[in-house]
């Protein structure tokens, strides 16, 4: 199996990763972190889709995919942290004023998973962030102690993959995912 990582500018794949099976559906798209949280409630249904579409179409795009072939199997949400909720969280800290990049969401395809595609996509992410010039890279992850995280739940991804990739502890947080506490971990790509 080789997995490509590519950036996010094909609607129609992330939309096979984040988007609902039913069109009118008010799921995430992986929003709820990158908008302000007056426009995440007011956008309902296709709304959302339509927003997601337009971020596919920016410069640089919401993120990065993983391909295994032509088929899109995982997707993972990066972009500046200025640019989403997270610069204005009251529990996850500010640790410094360098301007890093948030990668706070990893979706892996159910089929596909165990096959180490969410590595990949932090990989991904990083190099995605490091080419549009981030000094650094934050995420969130869940902190479990080895206990087993749900699936729908982990998301936020679980620290020792980050950990593997580079990435060090920087803050605790006062977030908690899933019954977890989440840490704030950090690599600077300088």
């Amino acid at each position: 199996m080789s997995i490509a990582i590519r950036p996010a500018s094909a609607f129609e794949d992330v939309r096979t990763l984040v988007g609902p099976k039913s069109p009118g559906a008010n799921v995430c798209w992986c929003l709820s972190y990158r908008i302000p949280s007056k426009l995440n409630n007011e956008l309902r249904g296709p709304a959302r889709g339509a927003y997601v579409a337009e971020l596919c179409r920016t410069d640089p795009p919401p993120g990065v995919l993983a391909y295994d072939g032509d088929e899109p199997v995982g997707w993972a949400a990066v972009a500046p942290r200025s640019d989403t909720s997270f610069a204005r969280s009251r529990k996850i800290p500010h640790i410094d004023d360098l301007p890093v990049w948030s990668l706070w969401c990893i979706r892996v395809r159910p089929g596909h998973r165990k096959r180490g595609i969410s590595h990949a996509l932090i990989a991904g992410a990083v190099e995605f962030a490091r080419s549009h010039g981030a000094p650094a890279i934050e995420a969130y992850p869940i902190d479990s102690g080895g206990a087993k995280v749900d699936v729908t739940m982990a998301y936020a991804g679980i620290r020792k993959n980050f950990e593997r990739a580079g990435f060090t502890h920087a803050a605790d947080t006062t977030s908690v995912l899933a019954g977890h506490p989440r840490v704030l971990i950090r690599l600077d790509l300088r």
